[in-house]
C-alpha cells in the first residue's frame, strides 16, 4: 500500500492507530459531543467525496476552537488514482523537527505551535454497486491542548482569507500610498464591521502586496544608493550607512538631512522611534526618528530601513543615529512594544530613558479588546485612561487590580503584558522624566499626520529618499510659515500678573500657552509653610492632601512633588503659587529652557556648533529673544510696524559694514530680521 504525507515532517512525528474506529470515541477538551448531533463528526457518517469530508470536518472544527490540515493519503496506484483513505488532523498535530543551520541565512527562531495533538478524523472509500462515497471509519476529538475561543479562532490560518474582491480593493489602496494599517480601517468601515473582524490580518494584507512585487528588489538597493551618493555630492552634511550580506546585498540603511541634525541639538532631548511603518510596495520594516520643536510642530530627525526586525539589526541603526548625531544620545526614547527594540536600546543607550509609546498602544485597543468586551469596551477605556492619568503609583496599581475584577480580565494576555510593562508607559512611572508633550494625543495626531506626508513616496526606494529631501523642506519651509504666524498672533493675558508677561516675551505662542493654563489654575490654590520650610499647595477647596513645593530664592531653585517641570519643562502650578506668594515677578531663568523660548532654530544651532564662548552664545540668545519682543509689539499696528522696518533696514546696513567674524567665533545669521526687511 503507498502512504503520502501532505506535510513530510509528519512520517516522523505523527502516528495514529490504524485500526481505530469505534473505540476512539469523542471525548475532548470540555466539548460535550452528541454523536446523533449531525454537526459532529460520527463512526459511518457519508460523503460524496474527500473534500465535502474535509469542509465537515473543518467547520466542525472552527466551532469547537481549532483547524484541521490533510495529514496522509493512503492508496495501491498513487494519489487521486487508487485512493483508498485519508487522514485529517488537528492543526497542532506531530512536532517539528529541527532544521540544520545555515550560516548563510538568518534564522527567523520562529516557535513552531505543534504539540502532538492525537486528534483526527480519517474517512475510507467504500465501493457499493452504483455508489462510491466516503464513509468516517476514524474519529478522536481528544486534544492536549486548549481550544480557542470563538473570537479567537478566527485568527488561525486557515481560517483567514482574502476574497477577489478584497485583493482587488488592496491593490488599489496600495497605490494611493496608505499603510496597511490605515487600508484594514477602511476596509471595516466599508463592510461595517468591528475593528479587527476582518476575515484577514495585516500580516496577510503585507503577504499580499508582497506577492505583487514586481520591481527586482537587487536594481532597487542599487538605485537607492547611487541616490544617497547622488545627495552627498551636493549636500556634503547630508549622512547616510549601510551595511551588506555576504553575498553583498543591501541589508539595512539610515539617513539624516543636514537640518535634521541641526534640529536634533536643540529639540533632541525627547524622541519618538516609530518602528510600526513598512514600506507597502517592498514589505520593508522602516524606523523613524522624529520629535517636536519650540513651536510645538514635528521635527525629523532620521529614517532607517532594515531587512529584518531583530536585536541585532536595531542595535545597529541605533549606533548610526547616534553617529549621526555626533554621539549625543536622547534623554528620552519612546517606542512601540518591541521586545528586541527594547534590548538594543538597553544596550546602545544606556542613559537614555526607555518608554513605550502610549498612543501606539491604544491604536491596538480595538483589536485587542473590542471582541473581548463587547458593550463595555468604551467604558473600559475610559477607565484605562483614568488609570493612566493618576499621579501615584500606588493609586496606579489599587486601581488596576479593580479594573481587571471589574471587567474580568485575569487571563487575557494583553492585560497581562500592559501591567508587566506599565514602568514603560503608564504616567505615574514616568513623571520624572521629560517627555516634551509628546505623550500628548495632539501631539500623537501632529507626529502621525506628518509621517503620513513623509510615507507618501513609496514608488521607488530611490524616490523615497530623495523625496524625503523635498518632505523635509517643505516642512521647514511650513514651520517657518507657522512660526511666523504664532510670533504675530496677539497673545492675550488672562492674570495680569509680571510672571504671565514676562513668560509670554520668553516662551513662544505654544509653549506659553501651557504655561499660562498653570498660571491660571494657580490662583485657585493656597499655600501654607511646612516645618521644614517648604510649602504643601492644594486646591482651595481641598481640606487635606496637596503638593510639597520646595523654594530657595537665593539659588532660583524650586521643586514640586508633583515634577510637571521635569516631565513637560513648564512650571506647575503648585510651583507658580509659591512663587507668586513669594513676591517673585518673574519666572526663574532656570526656568525658561532654551528648547521652549522664542528662538530662531537655525541661529541656536549655528551658536551651539560655533567654537564661540558661553558668554558670546547667551548674548545671542538675548538678541534673538529682543528680535521676538520686537516683532510681536511691531506687528500690533500699522505705524509700530512702519518704525520697525525703517529703524531695522538701517540697523541691518550699519551691522553689514561691519567684519562678519572674528578669531574663534563663527558667522551667525539673524533671520528673524531679515524676515522683517
Amino acid at each position: 500500500m503507498l502512504v503520502v504525507y501532505d506535510d513530510a515532517s509528519d512520517q516522523r512525528s505523527f502516528s495514529l492507530d490504524e485500526t481505530s474506529s469505534a473505540d476512539n470515541s469523542p471525548d475532548g477538551a470540555g466539548l460535550s459531543l452528541d454523536t446523533a448531533n449531525e454537526s459532529v463528526p460520527y463512526m459511518g457518517q457519508r460523503f460524496p467525496t474527500h473534500d465535502s469530508a474535509y469542509e465537515f470536518y473543518s467547520e466542525f472544527a472552527k466551532r469547537c476552537g481549532f483547524s484541521i490540515r490533510r495529514h496522509r493519503t493512503e492508496g495501491k496506484e498513487g494519489v487521486g488514482k487508487g485512493l483508498t483513505r485519508r487522514y485529517f488532523v488537528c492543526h497542532r498535530a506531530g512536532n517539528t523537527p529541527a532544521k540544520a543551520a545555515n550560516q548563510s541565512k538568518p534564522q527567523r527562531n520562529r516557535k513552531s505551535s505543534r504539540c502532538g495533538c492525537q486528534a483526527y478524523m480519517r474517512i475510507s472509500k467504500v465501493m457499493e454497486p452504483g455508489v462510491l462515497e466516503w464513509r468516517v471509519t476514524g474519529f478522536l476529538n481528544r486534544h492536549n491542548h486548549g481550544l480557542l475561543e470563538p473570537n479567537q479562532v478566527r485568527f488561525l490560518p486557515a481560517y483567514r482569507t482574502i476574497s477577489d474582491a478584497d485583493r482587488s480593493r488592496i491593490l488599489m489602496f496600495a497605490k494611493t500610498g496608505i499603510s496597511v494599517q490605515q487600508m484594514m480601517r477602511l476596509m471595516e468601515l466599508e463592510k461595517c464591521v468591528e475593528p479587527g473582524y476582518l476575515p484577514f490580518t495585516e500580516k496577510d494584507v503585507r503577504n499580499l502586496l508582497q506577492s505583487f512585487r514586481k520591481i527586482d528588489p537587487e536594481d532597487e538597493t542599487v538605485d537607492l544608493l547611487r541616490m544617497c551618493r547622488s545627495i552627498k555630492e551636493k549636500d556634503p552634511d547630508f549622512k547616510f550607512e549601510y551595511t551588506v550580506d555576504s553575498s553583498n546585498r543591501l541589508e539595512n540603511i539610515a539617513w539624516s538631512y543636514a537640518s535634521s541634525v541641526q534640529s536634533y541639538e536643540v529639540f533632541g532631548d525627547a524622541v519618538v522611534f516609530d518602528t510600526t511603518h513598512r514600506l507597502t510596495a517592498f514589505d520593508l520594516p522602516l524606523g523613524l526618528w522624529v520629535g517636536i520643536n519650540n513651536y510645538g510642530m514635528p521635527c525629523f530627525f532620521g529614517c532607517v530601513l532594515l531587512r529584518e526586525e531583530s536585536s541585532r539589526s536595531y542595535s545597529w541603526a541605533l549606533k548610526v543615529f547616534l553617529g549621526f548625531m555626533n554621539g549625543k544620545a536622547p534623554a528620552t526614547i519612546l517606542t512601540d512594544q518591541n521586545m528586541c527594540l527594547k534590548e538594543a536600546i538597553d544596550l546602545e543607550m544606556l542613559t537614555t530613558k526607555h518608554a513605550l509609546c502610549i498612543w501606539m498602544i491604544v491604536a491596538k485597543f480595538p483589536s485587542w479588546f473590542n471582541a473581548v468586551l463587547g458593550e463595555r469596551y468604551n467604558e473600559w477605556k475610559a477607565e484605562f485612561f483614568r488609570l493612566y492619568n493618576l499621579e501615584l503609583v500606588e493609586d496606579f496599581e489599587l486601581g488596576w487590580r479593580d479594573m481587571v475584577n471589574s471587567f474580568g480580565l485575569h487571563t487575557n494576555r494583553h492585560i497581562i503584558n500592559l501591567f508587566t510593562f506599565r514602568s514603560l508607559w503608564a504616567l505615574p512611572y514616568l513623571r520624572s522624566h521629560f517627555f516634551a508633550g509628546l505623550t500628548a494625543t495632539s501631539q500623537s495626531k501632529s507626529i502621525n499626520s506628518f509621517i503620513q506626508r513623509f510615507l507618501s513616496a513609496q514608488t521607488r526606494l530611490a524616490h523615497f529618499v530623495e523625496q524625503g529631501t523635498s518632505s523635509v523642506d517643505f516642512k521647514d519651509q511650513r514651520g517657518e510659515q507657522q512660526t511666523m504666524q504664532q510670533n504675530l498672533q496677539n497673545i492675550s493675558l488672562k492674570t495680569g500678573a509680571p510672571m504671565e508677561s514676562h513668560a509670554s516675551s520668553v516662551f513662544t505662542p505654544f509653549a506659553f500657552s501651557k504655561l499660562q493654563e498653570q498660571l491660571v489654575m494657580a490662583a485657585h490654590y493656597a499655600s501654607f509653610q511646612m516645618e521644614d520650610g517648604g510649602f504643601l499647595v492644594r486646591h482651595h477647596t481641598k481640606a487635606e492632601g496637596g503638593r510639597k513645593v520646595y523654594w530657595s530664592p537665593r539659588d532660583g531653585v524650586i521643586t514640586c512633588s508633583c515634577h510637571l517641570f521635569e516631565f513637560s519643562g513648564i512650571l506647575c502650578r503648585h510651583s507658580l503659587r509659591v512663587l507668586s506668594t513669594g513676591n517673585c515677578f518673574q519666572i526663574p531663568e532656570l526656568y525658561l529652557p532654551v528648547r521652549w523660548r522664542r528662538i530662531s532654530t537655525s541661529s541656536s544651532l549655528k551658536s551651539r556648533n560655533s567654537n564661540s564662548p558661553d558668554d558670546h552664545a547667551e548674548r545671542v540668545q538675548l538678541l534673538q529673544s529682543m528680535v521676538s519682543s520686537l516683532v510681536t509689539e511691531s506687528s500690533k499696528s500699522k505705524e509700530r510696524l512702519d518704525i520697525a522696518t525703517e529703524q531695522v533696514s538701517a540697523l541691518l546696513s550699519r551691522i553689514r559694514e561691519q567684519p562678519i567674524s572674528s578669531p574663534g567665533m563663527r558667522e551667525i545669521t539673524p533671520p528673524a530680521i531679515e524676515r522683517i526687511v
